[in-house]
């Protein structure tokens, strides 16, 4: 079932289309929903996670985190109520807002229309992220996120936002700290063909997707370092 499952979110095929060596494919989709539902999905990242912090030596909880969002074309499966256009990118689709460790491993994810502004997300986002992980209290953000989300993050989560500015006068590629890092995530997720193009009914269901795409990273690392 999970070798399934991985084998749609990499390869990006339709579930109908799953080779004939799997189980049938209703009946994984349908685990697959279940389990997503369940916190199956969340609970099994997250241990693969603690799992490769440990083997990073680092501590199994982060304490800071860094965010950042990424809009992605939708396909003519997702409906018109839960998608939107993203002016500056010019996507008509779906936008992942996502909390990363300072290795890039993710901590939390959030879909929604393109047409949501960051810092609009952002509050959810951390909301969940402080809920979840209570011992994550430094975020690093772009310019973008600047303003009232850092006065409202530190009075109600009791988290410092640090905004990472790019240097005034820059017109050539640089990288820029802490902020490389949760753009690499983003690039390691869109590798995943499921994760290139949203092609799900719901929100809930591309942030199953994403999780997967994670899930099968780590345990490629896992597998390299035992």
């Amino acid at each position: 079932m999970v070798d399934a499952i991985r084998y749609v979110i990499h390869n990006g095929c339709v579930w109908r289309a799953l080779p004939a060596d799997f189980p049938p494919w209703h009946t994984v989709y349908g685990l697959y929903q279940r389990w997503h539902a369940r916190g199956v999905t969340i609970a099994l990242h997250d241990a693969l996670r603690a799992a490769a912090r440990r083997a990073a030596g680092r501590n199994t909880e982060p304490t800071a985190a860094v965010i950042d969002s990424q809009s992605v074309r939708a396909a003519a499966t997702v409906p018109k109520a839960s998608r939107g256009w993203d002016n500056a990118k010019k996507v008509n689709g779906r936008k992942r807002h996502i909390a990363v460790d300072t290795g890039g491993l993710l901590l939390e994810i959030l879909a929604t229309p393109a047409s949501v502004q960051d810092r609009d997300a952002a509050k959810p986002l951390l909301f969940n992220l402080h809920r979840a992980r209570r011992r994550v209290r430094r975020a690093w953000a772009d310019a973008v996120y600047a303003g009232k989300l850092q006065p409202w993050a530190a009075t109600y989560l009791k988290l410092t936002v640090e905004v990472v500015r790019r240097p005034e006068g820059l017109h050539t590629f640089e990288v820029l700290p802490r902020r490389w890092v949760v753009e690499r995530t983003l690039a390691w997720i869109t590798s995943y063909r499921r994760c290139a193009r949203d092609c799900e009914r719901l929100p809930a269901h591309h942030e199953a997707a994403v999780y997967w795409a994670m899930i099968t990273l780590m345990t490629r690392r896992l597998a390299r370092s035992s």
